[in-house]
């Protein structure tokens, strides 16, 4: 299309500093992969690590392995690698269950912290489906009422009556950053206690769990984190909060003698007390090596190239994709966005299948939403002039 753009795009490559990391993925060749907001790509080093987890940890050791090669401490040591991807501290984060679980511990234990008098659970009204089911299940279970609010009404919603706020850090659809600081500090002043979910953000931008003393955080690790599909989602709970953590899921990992098999339970300290029940050790330790991928990495490097990345590619999709064709859905502003680009596009989902005919992977949500996630590991800036020139092909 643009050959100024297409030499900028080569310029910007040259450049860039984390690019060197997309060796470390099995791409293929010709294909631009925009869908890592959905599922990160996979690792070249893992399936030889998870050949000797099958083969020798579980084929020859067994049983062994829940001690020699680590398998009962693996929540918490993985936990360990997540929490610095977060600003979290060592010790605040415990990997295991599902992001809905985490979601419902969470929401439940910061209702019950919060205490009496406070019977308001408000919610994002734009967060991912799931999210708001568990909290309603989680208010009729703790006689909390719920209010659903766009992120820009919460603030002026928080009041005595506050018990928790749960938000999205990224709006899954439209890629908007919502303000983790400043909401959490106003929840936290009103007395009410933050619950964020990271899925859209952990791994792509800086968080400051610590620095901006969010109370419980829960994230997926398929995304982002390049974890491999359904592998375990995180639990992050403030230091000085566990002591008081008091969990809706007891189970026997997080008791304080778990092979003790007593009939009362008594929760573990630290971390621990997040989990539930048997660790999935196999998707676990997938997900313990794709970590690899990260030393050395700094969290600030990987969001100045996301920002770039996305701000080239609105350049070229104005550029390239004919007027009123497509319009961006997401946020301008640098301290409103994510890592992904949305557009609204008449039979979005049409275009997306004919976007990956065409080697460009990216994916859409009903009614007429085209997502493309930019993973700045391993996306570099061709492949987003090369997205904006299949895009305008089709909608030339």
């Amino acid at each position: 299309m643009s050959e100024a753009l297409a030499k900028k795009a080569a310029a910007l490559d040259a450049a860039d500093e984390l690019a060197p990391h997309r060796e470390l993925f099995a791409l293929d060749d010709g294909v631009v992969y925009l869908d890592g907001n959905s599922l990160g790509a996979l690792p070249r080093h893992v399936p030889a690590r998870m050949q000797d987890v099958i083969a020798r940890e579980w084929g020859q050791l067994r049983i062994r392995s829940w001690e020699e090669s680590g398998w009962w401490t693996a929540p918490e040591r993985i936990g360990d690698r997540i929490a610095p991807l977060v600003g979290a501290a060592p010790g605040t984060v415990v990997v295991g269950d599902s992001t809905s679980v985490n979601v419902f511990k969470a929401l439940v234990a910061a209702v019950r912290l919060a205490g009496e008098g406070r019977d308001e659970i408000l919610v994002d009204a734009s967060t991912f489906p799931t999210d708001g089911y568990v909290a309603e299940s989680a208010a009729r279970m703790t006689g909390r009422q719920i209010r659903a609010l766009a992120p820009d009404e919460i603030g002026s919603a928080l009041g005595p009556r506050t018990a928790a706020v749960l938000v999205n850090h990224v709006d899954y659809r439209t890629g908007r950053l919502n303000d983790l600081p400043g909401m959490t500090a106003a929840i936290r002043s009103a007395g009410a206690l933050a619950v964020w979910d990271l899925c859209h953000s952990a791994g792509a931008l800086p968080v400051g769990l610590g620095a901006h003393g969010v109370d419980f955080a829960v994230g997926c690790t398929y995304k982002y984190l390049n974890g491999g599909p359904g592998s375990p989602a995180y639990l992050y709970v403030r230091g000085d909060h566990q002591p008081r953590f008091d969990t809706p899921l007891p189970g026997w990992n997080s008791h304080e003698d778990p092979f003790g098999m007593r009939p009362a339970y008594v929760p573990g300290d630290g971390a621990v007390r997040g989990r539930v029940g048997t660790p999935d050790i196999l998707s676990m330790l997938a997900l313990e090596s794709a970590l690899d991928v990260w030393d050395g990495v700094s969290i600030e490097a990987v969001r100045a190239k996301s920002l770039a990345l996305t701000d080239f590619f609105l350049e070229c999709v104005e550029a390239y994709v004919p007027a009123g064709r497509v319009s961006s859905v997401t946020p301008a502003a640098h301290a409103e966005r994510g890592s992904q680009v949305s557009l609204a596009c008449a039979e979005a989902g049409e275009v997306m299948r004919a976007l990956t005919a065409r080697g460009v992977v990216g994916d859409f949500r009903r009614p007429d939403v085209l997502r493309f996630g930019f993973t700045p590991l391993y996306v570099g800036f061709a492949d987003a002039e090369r997205a904006a020139t299949e895009l305008a092909a089709l909608a030339g």
